[in-house]
């Protein structure tokens, strides 16, 4: 058996002077990379969001981009994802979990308010699956938009008003607290939890805001 003179490859090996080792790899190795880096996939985490990034995602976007659509969409979702879990899969989440987190927050709500919540929710679902392409549950029928019932309460007629103020039978208190009411059409609560110190304005005024 010839002996082998240091610096001589091993037989069957060919000799390459740009690696460290002496031996070329395989032919088709670099050619996989080279592949691979040109139409890499997206990673699974990019694939399948936690609930808590697959919702910043969709408030991202510019349909909530109205600070009213923002603030209404970012309180349903939210709500439901306190419950699912921030950090969950969305694609771990069941259909019938998305029903029960509809009723346990929204069940016994006027169907207005149902409906609202319930369509905030589906939109956020639905972008998911539709723009992204992501694994999400669905809302399903079971947990279907409930019938509204038009309001046809009307204001009281302003003669009416100035005709219950003009009566010598009731209290200032009360004649005061029905004019702020009817002037400023704000809640009961919100009018009697102002406070007037009778020292000065500024700690009396009371911040306006129109609906």
């Amino acid at each position: 058996m010839t002996a082998r003179r240091p610096g001589q490859p091993l037989a069957g090996t060919v000799r390459d002077s740009g690696t460290l080792s002496g031996t070329s790899p395989p032919a088709w190795r670099g050619g996989w990379h080279e592949r691979r880096a040109e139409g890499r996939r997206p990673s699974r985490r990019a694939r399948h969001p936690r609930c808590g990034r697959a919702a910043d995602a969709f408030l991202a976007t510019p349909r909530t981009a109205n600070p009213n659509t923002h603030r209404a969409y970012a309180s349903a979702i939210d709500r439901v994802i306190a419950l699912l879990g921030h950090d969950r899969p969305l694609a771990d989440v069941a259909d019938t979990e998305i029903s029960a987190e509809l009723a346990e927050l929204w069940d016994g709500c006027a169907p207005a308010t149902w409906n609202r919540n319930r369509a905030a929710v589906t939109s956020w679902l639905t972008w998911c699956q539709t723009k992204k392409h992501w694994t999400a549950p669905s809302v399903p029928a079971e947990a279907e938009r409930r019938k509204e019932t038009a309001d046809e309460t009307r204001a009281v007629a302003k003669t009416t008003i100035h005709r219950l103020l003009s009566r010598r039978d009731i209290p200032l208190r009360e004649k005061t607290l029905w004019r702020m009411l009817y002037e400023t059409a704000a809640r009961a609560a919100e009018i009697l939890a102002l406070r007037r110190c009778g020292r000065c304005s500024r700690c009396c005024a009371a911040r306006w805001r129109s609906r």
